[in-house]
């Protein structure tokens, strides 16, 4: 489990203050009183999908609606997030966002139709997935270090989910701090890496945890590293590269809940005790057990601070790489 970092009180406090505060108090008691949307800015049946569906029934019954998970996959989430930026901040629009969406377009795209920092106001945390680097079980390379030694000599590639998503990043992040040389490859989704991965047509995978602990725990992929601060409980054999002496060398994908910055927080406090009831249910945390997710109760402004402490250590990095998604 996550630790919880600074804890910032008083959510309900700026609904006391103005008159859309005060008209939210009016209407908080009959709300909801139609369905709610919650979209997501990729296709049916990966990770963001799953969870968004899995937390969502449970937010329907702690709300008393219907909760529709909207599938709109384009342009880096930028499709979805566009929708839920210009939808009517009434609490009935929710965007499931990750790294890419809140943190990485910004300094990825010159030009966005909005801004995640001031047109997005967080509701909560759903789980962060830790990455890690597999090659195949008869790849002749011991271990990290001597993974890092070979690509002086030849460079390996390395597949991932897609250009720019947090297991690409992670590993440009990671060759910087490290000294390792290898060569990307995107596919469209992990699990299309890791087929390509067992077929022999890539050497290396960086993967999350919801795609590749069953392959890791299946004995199907030799696994060099966990990017996390601590090993996976579910893959403890595992190192960290901390322990291999990289301290800075830490990332994860992470999931969360966002919604129109004008939203009133009666109702953002109410989405979030949803929310969080949503992660907490028995059936999801057996889940993200299962797959080694790991979740913390983040208040909407701990997710925010969360949130900014990631765009500090990202935006920079990711400008000085130079990767780009517009030109």
């Amino acid at each position: 489990m996550l630790g919880r970092r600074g804890i910032v009180a008083g959510i309900g406090a700026a609904a006391l203050s103005g008159a859309t505060g005060a008209q939210a108090q009016g209407g908080t008691a009959s709300w909801p009183d139609r369905p709610l949307r919650w979209i997501v800015g990729y296709p049916p049946g990966g990770a963001s999908d799953t969870f968004a569906r899995l937390i969502g029934s449970h937010m329907a019954r702690t709300l008393g609606q219907n909760m529709v998970v909207e599938n709109r996959p384009g342009g880096g989430a930028v499709v979805a997030s566009e929708a839920v930026v210009r939808s009517a901040p009434d609490g009935y629009t929710m965007l499931h966002v990750d790294n890419g969406i809140l943190v990485y377009n910004p300094a990825l795209y010159a030009r966005l139709p909005f801004d995640p920092d001031k047109d997005l106001q967080g509701v909560g945390f759903i789980g962060r997935f830790p990455l890690f680097i597999v090659v195949r079980p008869d790849h002749p390379v011991k271990d990290f270090a001597d993974f890092v030694a070979q690509s002086k000599l030849k460079a390996p590639n390395y597949g991932s989910p897609a250009v720019a998503s947090p297991h690409h990043l992670a590993m440009e992040m990671v060759k910087r701090r490290t000294g390792l040389d290898a060569v990307h490859v995107p596919y469209r989704g992990g699990p299309a890496a890791m087929q390509d991965l067992l077929a022999g047509n890539v050497d290396s995978v960086v993967i999350d945890c919801a795609t590749g602990i069953p392959f890791i725990t299946g004995g199907r992929v030799k696994t060099l590293c966990v990017f996390s601060e601590a090993r996976s409980p579910r893959a403890p054999e595992v190192p960290t590269l901390r322990e291999l002496g990289f301290d800075r060398a830490v990332a994860y994908g992470w999931q969360g809940m966002s919604i129109p910055s004008a939203v009133p927080a009666p109702l953002v406090a109410k989405l979030a005790e949803a929310l969080q009831a949503g992660v907490a249910a028995p059936d999801v945390q057996d889940r993200y057990k299962t797959l080694g997710i790991e979740s913390a109760p983040l208040s909407p402004a701990e997710f925010q601070a969360f949130v900014a402490r990631e765009n500090a250590e990202w935006r920079p990095l990711i400008r000085e790489l130079g990767i780009r998604l517009d030109g």
